[in-house]
């Protein structure tokens, strides 16, 4: 059986590392290296760098800050943000990501996604989805939550796929910071109709609502921010909790 991963994620604004809540009343948080760096000690499996403004101001990313990061650590990480074309895709694998993560840049072309998987291989490219409830249905959303695209949620993990992605984020704006536990509904919905990895993001307030996630929808991966950067979830005794409830997780 495969492990199960945890992976703490800097959002980057201004150079500094935020957090909100639904992704609003965004706070500074801390130096990105300084954190990366204590993540990289501290038993997280991977580490997830987002500049969460980069799509909406229409840039690239943070490469100064990314670069320091990547130098800083040992495992992998994966980088988004205003990533929309090819070469925005080759610079952050050059720049020593392990894989892209896209999300806006995805909708609004259309081909990138298979265009990158032909060109890099499936398994380094990551199709991030920020996910909100509307009426009965959940939509995606684009430029840091802020667009609601009209489009469902599983119909475009779907279609990923076929695309090429290698792998899926599902960020519930719902639960983004709320630390009520992950978004359970939407993510069955789509491990349902999808064979690819799927990380969970939104909604980590203790370590029982991992062993949920794990237990109740088959996820590969959980996904959060503050329970880590305010050390009120300690990652080495979240794998150890996880392994007393029988979830294979790397210690």
């Amino acid at each position: 059986m495969n492990k199960k991963r945890i992976i703490p994620c800097l959002d980057i604004r201004d150079g500094h590392v935020v957090k909100g809540i639904n992704f609003e009343g965004i706070k500074n948080v801390g130096d990105p290296v300084e954190l990366a760096v204590y993540y990289n000690k501290s038993g997280a499996d991977e580490l997830a760098f987002y500049d969460i403004t980069a799509s909406a101001e229409e840039r690239g990313l943070f490469a100064d800050i990314l670069k320091s990061v990547i130098k800083a650590i040992m495992i992998p990480l994966t980088a988004g943000g205003g990533v929309n074309n090819i070469g925005s895709f080759e610079r952050v694998l050059e720049y020593g990501a392990a894989k892209v993560s896209v999300n806006t840049g995805a909708i609004k072309n259309r081909s990138l996604i298979g265009d990158a998987a032909k060109r890099f291989g499936s398994e380094r490219i990551m199709l991030s989805m920020d996910v909100k409830r509307v009426g009965e249905t959940y939509h995606v959303f684009t430029d840091g939550g802020m667009v609601d695209t009209g489009m469902d949620a599983v119909d475009w993990a779907v279609r990923c796929e076929a695309d090429g992605a290698g792998e899926l984020l599902i960020n519930s704006i719902d639960n983004d910071g709320v630390k009520k536990g992950f978004d359970l509904p939407i993510l069955k919905a789509v491990i349902e109709k999808v064979n690819l990895p799927v990380i969970a993001s939104g909604g980590a307030g203790n370590m029982q609502h991992f062993a949920e996630l794990f237990e109740n929808c088959g996820a590969d991966a959980g996904l959060a921010a503050s329970v880590f950067h305010f050390k009120e979830i300690d990652i080495v005794e979240l794998k150890k909790f996880l392994y007393a409830n029988g979830i294979p997780v790397r210690l």
